[in-house]
């Protein structure tokens, strides 16, 4: 039989992703995308030629880079915000792994970061074709959202400089920025602090009175005009100048065994770096957008636009917090935005290389001041702190992170200290003892502890709220050892799943309790940790006629195992058979019959 068509257009869908959003597109997008776009390419023109510096490749690089990428991870990618391109971290790592073996800016060098590029783009594709594009669910929000206000603090501080006009020593790190700041106070540029100034109110009276205006880009226009006026001489405002021009032209990488072999541990590095941090920005935007994310396609996409780029002389890239955050506040609605955006970089480059001649560097300090204000989630923020002491020590500690050391290393702070709450919690399962609420009509359990009920002398009900991994066995075995009571039973609904060593314990907490008369039971089991102790004989150890499909059923077989002296002269009568018929005399009555 034929293949249904809307299984065949799922499939093509998935080697093709940008079908699912091509619909999308229509004038209004296309507008606004051009927009978005547009500004986009004159932001990034400063920025590639300054991150391919830092990498220690010639500036046309940068500007490559920017193009070639973010139309491959546009098309192939997930998110309809991110744009990918040469970043800080990217041209920071790229360095440090090139540099040990060629000299910065030499064609050999130039061609082992192309290489370099080629094998990152070659280990992120693997991972996306094995499917660990779940590994990226272990960045919680509180990382994201700290990462991203560390990014925007990070962004804010490199373009201080600019936006005073004071000449400092870039060293890479923001204590050193803000501290070289406070020591050049009175060498303060005001002609430049007018400028960038001018810009910020500009764009924020335009995003607030016209908001589908391009308030970039109408900063910008009106940022250079005050500049000419207030500095017609060019003598105190400094300008971003003109660039290089030309094609992106064909490349090949150093395919050699000794270069790949050098390269690899960098390479490995650099393209987990891309991911996390590809997936970071994605995941920032889209929890502000509310776009759902395919953070597997998202690896196709970023491991494909550095296989491509490496042919055409891109070196590393990954998703820019800048750019993106540039295209999702200037009113992107579309992949098409990235399109845009390469494609007027392209025309700018080619046909006025000289536009960026009159372009003040003041004015785009204060648009990325903007940019970098508007990446901060002020809402969530005060949300986290008021709700998880521990998810604000993950923020707090993220956010110091992006602050103190490397960007990359930032989000494995967070990324740690997620694991480790999230280890520590389920380390620790709540566990609770339940009866019979007195006061309700209906066979309502409810906490013993909390409502300071009288407990059965002879049989403990509790509910396990975790579950009994090897991580957690030792808490819940010590408060079971607690439990003084000769018969036990576990209410087992709370429990997800139980490993070797949990159904180890269960099976000595119940050879533990036959000798010391009682016994142990289970109720309420889920059907996977049921089946996962039948197929490892645990419950035989257990003996199955100890488990039991609910409380009320387990409660009536363990009420005829009593001792009937001790329910004589107790007066605590918890269970409902507690006062219908003293224990045994069921199955007394059994037998006679």
């Amino acid at each position: 039989m034929p293949e249904p068509t809307a299984g065949y257009f799922s499939r093509v869908q998935r080697l093709l992703p940008f079908l699912s959003w091509w619909p999308l597109v229509n004038p209004a997008s296309l507008r606004a995308d051009a927009q978005s776009g547009l500004t986009n390419a004159i932001v990034v023109l400063p920025q590639g030629v300054a991150y391919a510096l830092i990498a220690g490749l010639p500036p046309e690089y940068g500007l490559y880079a920017a193009i070639i990428p973010a139309v491959i991870a546009a098309l192939f990618g997930s998110s309809w915000h991110l744009i990918s391109g040469p970043t800080a971290a990217m041209s920071v790592v790229v360095f440090t792994s090139v540099s040990p073996l060629a000299e910065p800016g030499t064609a050999a060098f130039i061609a082992l970061a192309l290489t370099l590029t080629l094998m990152k783009g070659v280990f992120q594709l693997m991972l996306a074709l094995a499917r660990l594009g779940v590994l990226v669910n272990f960045v919680s929000q509180s990382v994201v959202i700290g990462f991203t206000a560390g990014a925007a603090v990070v962004i804010a501080s490199s373009q201080l400089p600019a936006l005073f006009g004071i000449a400092i020593e870039k060293n890479g790190g923001v204590t050193g920025t803000w501290w070289q700041l406070l020591h050049h106070l009175g060498e303060v540029n005001y002609y430049s602090l007018s400028v960038a100034l001018f810009t910020v109110a500009v764009c924020v009276t335009v995003k607030r009175w016209r908001p589908r205006w391009p308030n970039m880009l109408i900063a910008l226009a009106l940022a250079s005009v005050l500049a000419i006026i207030i500095d017609p001489h060019h003598s105190h405002i400094a300008l971003v100048g003109a660039i290089p021009s030309g094609l992106p032209p064909l490349s090949l990488p150093d395919f050699s065994l000794a270069s790949i072999s050098a390269l690899a541990p960098g390479a490995l590095a650099i393209s987990l770096l891309g991911l996390v941090e590809a997936a970071a920005i994605s995941r920032a935007i889209a929890s502000r957008s509310h776009q759902r994310l395919d953070d597997n396609q998202e690896f196709v996409g970023q491991g494909l636009s550095n296989i491509v780029g490496a042919f055409f002389s891109c070196y590393a890239s990954s998703g820019s917090f800048s750019r993106s955050g540039i295209n999702y506040t200037s009113g992107a609605r579309t992949p098409m935005a990235a399109i845009f955006a390469s494609g007027f970089l392209l025309l700018i480059v080619l046909l006025i290389p000289g536009i960026t001649t009159w372009l003040p560097r003041p004015a785009m300090a204060g648009l990325l001041l903007v940019v970098a204000w508007n990446l901060i989630d002020f809402h969530h923020i005060r949300l986290i702190i008021s709700g998880s002491r521990s998810e604000t020590t993950v923020l707090i500690a993220t956010f110091a992170a992006t602050l103190l050391v490397e960007l990359e290393f930032a989000i494995y702070t967070g990324v740690i200290l997620s694991l480790v709450f999230y280890l520590k919690r389920t380390s620790t399962p709540r566990v609770v003892s339940i009866l019979p609420d007195p006061d309700s009509k209906h066979p309502l359990f409810v906490n013993a502890e909390r409502r300071r009920l009288p407990y059965c002398p002879q049989l403990r009900v509790i509910r396990i709220e975790g579950s009994l991994f090897f991580g957690a066995v030792n808490h819940v075995q010590e408060y079971l050892q607690t439990i003084r009571e000769p018969r036990l039973l576990i209410v087992g609904n709370g429990i997800n799943f139980v490993d070797m060593v949990g159904a180890d314990m269960l099976v000595q907490e119940a050879e533990r309790r036959r000798e010391l008369g009682g016994n142990l039971y289970l109720c309420n089991l889920r059907e996977g940790v049921l089946r996962f102790l039948l197929r490892n004989h645990r419950l035989d150890d257990i003996r199955r006629d100890h488990v039991f499909i609910n409380k009320g059923q387990a409660i009536h077989r363990i009420y005829d195992q009593l001792d009937a002296e001790v329910c004589r002269t107790c007066t605590a009568r918890i269970f409902r058979e507690c006062h219908i018929r003293p224990p045994g005399q069921h199955a007394a009555v059994k037998e006679n019959g």
